[in-house]
């Protein structure tokens, strides 16, 4: 052990009352500091990942991350179909980085009871749809097994919607579909109630098989709305949709354009907002880093102002300045220590009881959830640690330099 540490050590375990009456509370307030510093770092970066991942999941659930579509329309303003057929897809799943693919079709509808009605989209999906998302979000009944060769006559409707209209699992309702001439009946069964608390989604769209969908447009089974298509890597989302450009060129046989566009091109204004918060974290984390630093050096401060004595006896037993800044900066760095130590502690363990227990609950029409949300990133943890004690360190350092001012015979006649 060095000379520099051995007194360090002294200093930071010294609890005698006597000399050292105002500087303990001091060295307590800074390291509860940066432990209250750090736990607020670590709350804010779990609880903004969370609010992240839950919200962009949501919007994922309804369109996956990206989608095929058609550009053309009809003389109805409607847009025409898109062939899903084998050709397509194969030449979409060429693509590297391309996960799972899925056909859907839509159709404008109104839904009716005795009392209300609602204009809805139906979505149509077949049995290659990934229903997890729905099955995740599902408050009562169960989910359909929807199918591209025949029709369920079920559907799934939101929570919103079923309480507008004033129905519930099990009953049938009757849904209405303009057509080429003539209005169109269906009835339909409520198989499941969802509630995904994205208000834009919940309470426009209705979820039914496809096959009922392309009859109703009077489509064939190549034809469809367009193909959703999940990334293996998000953070390659944008690169992947310009490699998707170039899977269709020109019209096809029925003089459709397609389009690729990424859930971030069709939901902007939520990834926009979310972004924001990237911005907010930031200011945050910088804030608290500085209050961290600040802290630990007011404290150093008053240690060194109280060790003026002891210092100017180290001087002139031969220490130089080097070596008594040592002790200081090595003294402050332990301080910085135990306060990241319990900063971590607390900040985590406050992130794991959320986590688990959901004590703090959010407005869900607001927040899009019912409560605060929490994920770890053990890579952003670390790098919040390693900054913080890097610019302490730094600060720490810059400061210590305040030993070199004086000579010894001076500080030793310092009360």
């Amino acid at each position: 052990m060095s000379f520099e540490l051995f007194i360090a050590k002294r200093i930071y375990a010294d609890k005698a009352e006597d000399g050292e009456r105002f500087s303990r509370p001091a060295i307590r307030i800074a390291m509860l500091g940066v432990a209250i510093g750090v736990a607020v770092m670590l709350v804010s970066l779990a609880v903004v990942l969370g609010f992240k991942h839950e919200v962009s999941s949501k919007v994922i659930g309804f369109g996956s991350h990206i989608q095929v579509l058609s550009l053309t329309q009809n003389q109805n303003y409607e847009m025409l179909p898109v062939l899903t057929n084998d050709t397509l897809i194969r030449k979409v799943k060429k693509v590297q980085g391309v996960g799972h693919i899925q056909k859907f079709a839509t159709k404008i509808g109104i839904l009716k009871t005795e009392e209300n009605f609602r204009g809805l989209t139906f979505k149509g999906v077949g049995e290659d749809y990934d229903l997890s998302f729905f099955q995740n979000s599902l408050k009562e009944g169960k989910m359909p097994k929807f199918s591209s060769k025949e029709g369920s006559n079920e559907i799934l409707l939101s929570e919103k919607v079923a309480g507008d209209l004033g129905v519930k699992v099990g009953d049938k309702i009757f849904a209405y579909f303009m057509g080429e001439e003539s209005m169109r009946a269906r009835r339909f069964k409520v198989a499941g109630v969802f509630a995904t608390n994205m208000n834009d989604y919940d309470k426009n769209y209705v979820i039914t098989d496809i096959y009922t969908v392309r009859k109703l447009n009077s489509w064939d089974e190549e034809m469809s709305s367009g193909l959703e298509v999940t990334v293996n890597d998000f953070d390659k989302v944008d690169e992947l949709t310009q490699r998707l450009q170039f899977i269709h060129q020109g019209t096809d046989r029925n003089g459709v354009t397609y389009g690729v566009f990424s859930i971030k091109d069709i939901a902007g204004h939520t990834f926009a907002w979310l972004s924001v918060l990237d911005m907010n974290v930031l200011m945050i984390l910088v804030l608290m880093i500085l209050v961290s630093a600040f802290t630990v050096v007011s404290g150093l401060l008053i240690i060194m102002l109280e060790r003026v004595n002891m210092i100017g006896t180290l001087k002139v037993l031969g220490a130089t300045n080097v070596s008594v800044r040592k002790i200081f900066i090595q003294f402050s760095l332990m301080l910085v220590g135990q306060g990241l130590l319990w900063g971590n502690v607390s900040g985590l363990l406050l992130c794991w009881i959320q986590q688990r227990f959901h004590l703090i609950s959010l407005d869900a029409t607001v927040y899009y959830i019912d409560s605060v949300p929490i994920q770890f990133n053990w890579w952003l943890i670390l790098a919040v640690n390693a900054v913080t004690f890097l610019i302490s360190a730094l600060v720490i350092w810059g400061s210590s330099h305040l030993i070199s001012i004086g000579k010894p015979s001076e500080t030793l006649r310092f009360e």
